[in-house]
């Protein structure tokens, strides 16, 4: 199994947990937060991905920590899970997964918008009311410049990929000049 798929199992299990247990959103913030605070500290991370430090001890410092910060019981019990299984590593790819089962319980679905030059904020709004209609869903529009595209728009919803791109046009021209080669 990959990290990733583990990290799913490990994010859904919480996320089902907590649906019953506790607050989704206030367990998606302290979760982040921990996340951070790891990355933010170079020698606890350190400590926590070296394999030569005994998963307990490892288990014993996020035990702590989560106490201090008062985290919701199933996240720290899943801190603690990660920790005994020497699984910390994980913990970014399940704080991700675990915000993308969140927003999917919300019928929130991002989009990412690549144009050759900046939107204005009007067309933005307007491209997520757009994907919304498409998709029965709320849409978070994040816009990104990419000159490459030249003009037109690329917009990714999900794994489902809107390639409106002078650049993507220019290259089904060639191919239909050139015969597919």
């Amino acid at each position: 199994m990959t990290n990733r798929a583990a990290a799913a199992r490990y994010a859904r299990a919480l996320f089902d947990v907590v649906l019953k247990e506790s607050d989704v959103a206030a367990v998606e913030r302290e979760l982040a937060a921990f996340v951070d605070l790891i990355a933010g500290h170079d020698l606890l991370s350190k400590v926590l991905a070296n394999p030569a430090v005994p998963a307990p001890r490892k288990q014993a410092v996020v035990e702590q920590i989560a106490a201090r910060a008062s985290l919701q019981a199933p996240l720290a019990k899943l801190l603690a899970l990660l920790a005994a299984r020497d699984r910390l590593g994980l913990l970014a790819d399940v704080r991700d997964e675990y915000r993308q089962c969140f927003l999917d319980h919300q019928k929130i679905i991002r989009a990412e918008v690549t144009t050759a030059v900046p939107l204005p904020p009007d067309r933005v709004e307007a491209l997520q009311l757009a994907f919304s209609g498409i998709t029965g869903r709320t849409v978070l529009v994040s816009a990104s410049v990419d000159p490459a595209v030249i003009g037109g728009v690329v917009a990714r919803l999900g794994s489902t990929v809107y390639d409106g791109s002078v650049r993507r046009h220019l290259e089904r021209l060639r191919e239909a000049l050139t015969g597919g080669t």
